[in-house]
């Protein structure tokens, strides 16, 4: 771990990166990511998306088998929802939220087999690096964002949420073979 990063104290190998920002009066400046900050990580078929979404937006719960996800907020601020689904991880079943605001200038490291979502708490645009090529067919999961099990609060009342992510299944109703190992 470096300096200006922080081991999540509910989910194992979660990191949230405290990233140096350069201010003059021409405006900001940031790193927001390296490779060199996640070792472990095989980044080899690297991608990065953009998403934009409205305020009071759930996009989630996602879980992957082949990819990490590295999340840095551009603008706006959501509450980020971390469940770890991995059966051999000692944070087992353990939930967490997450705030994530442009102006505090932070990073996301979310590990394989950790489901994610976030709600924006006002129009946002996240970009997010995954260490795979997309492949919804192959590693793009999903469960239900208001399963009680997680104990998720997401504090926000009716959010807008996908007509995909709105059909995702309870934890129980996950064929075994589409779980993390």
């Amino acid at each position: 771990m470096t300096d200006f990063m922080v081991a999540s104290e509910l989910i194992q190998d979660v990191k949230i990166v405290n990233l140096h920002v350069f201010v003059d009066e021409r405006g900001r400046f940031m790193e927001t990511f390296r490779l060199e900050w996640f070792p472990d990580t095989d980044w080899s078929r690297i991608q990065q998306n953009r998403s934009d979404s409205r305020a009071n937006v759930l996009r989630g719960l996602h879980y992957h088998f082949n990819q990490v996800d590295y999340w840095y907020v551009a603008a706006g601020c959501i509450r980020v929802g971390l469940v770890d689904l991995r059966p051999s991880s000692p944070t087992y079943m353990q939930s967490q939220t997450i705030e994530m605001d442009a102006d505090k200038a932070t990073g996301l490291f979310i590990p394989i087999g950790v489901a994610h979502g976030f709600v924006t708490l006002t129009d946002c645009t996240l970009f997010y690096v995954v260490s795979n090529y997309y492949d919804s067919g192959k590693d793009e999961f999903g469960v239900a964002w208001n399963d009680p099990v997680f104990h998720l609060d997401w504090g926000v009342a009716n959010p807008v949420v996908s007509p995909r992510d709105v059909h995702n299944p309870l934890l129980k109703d996950v064929p075994p073979a589409r779980l993390p190992r």
